[in-house]
């Protein structure tokens, strides 16, 4: 019988399963992809459109690690906005919505996984933050960010690392606390 938590020491973390493993090992994976920080509009083919691969943005690891797993974000996102879109922040002025950009905005992510995900406590409780996880900042000034909490923790902590792209490409960091959290999500729904 397999065990819910499973904790291997390792030289820098621990290792610890969580609730949504295939998440967690999707966005792990894309540390492995050469990313260059890029926020440009670009149009995209759809359903199941990307930016060019070796370019991005913090929602593009929330987007290419859920289609690993075989979920569009993008069509999930544009579909729910069509048929809801009065419900969805107007933080850029439409007055339709946009299948190249709309699932690349990070409070549509957050309304997004909102209605059709789990909205989980905001905390300052790193126990509370499992594997798979998404969750999204405010960075000051207007900026929101957002990332997946993954199966690695910080050793003597015990904070969940975070896979993201800030500025730096898809990387694995110790950011969960860093800035002021605004969602916590599960998705899909367990």
């Amino acid at each position: 019988m397999r065990t819910l938590f499973t904790v291997v020491v390792c030289w820098f973390s621990l290792t610890v399963s969580g609730q949504n493993q295939p998440l967690s090992e999707a966005a792990m994976e894309l540390t492995k992809d050469d990313v260059v920080y890029d926020p440009s509009y670009f149009s995209i083919p759809y359903p199941n459109g990307d930016v060019p691969s070796g370019k991005g943005v913090c929602t593009d690891v929330v987007i290419r690690a859920l289609r690993k797993l075989g979920i569009d974000l993008q069509q999930l996102v544009h579909e729910d906005m069509k048929a809801n879109f009065s419900l969805y922040p107007k933080n850029w002025g439409l007055k339709s919505t946009d299948n190249n950009i709309d699932h690349r905005r990070v409070p549509n992510l957050r309304k997004f996984f909102e209605r059709k995900g789990v909205s989980l406590p905001v905390t300052q409780n790193a126990e509370d933050y499992l594997s798979g996880d998404i969750v999204t900042w405010n960075l000051g000034g207007g900026i929101t960010h957002i990332g997946i909490v993954v199966d690695e923790k910080t050793m003597f902590l015990k904070t969940p690392l975070i896979v993201h792209n800030i500025g730096a490409g898809q990387v694995m960091e110790d950011c969960l606390f860093k800035f002021d959290i605004t969602g916590h999500y599960r998705y899909p729904k367990p």
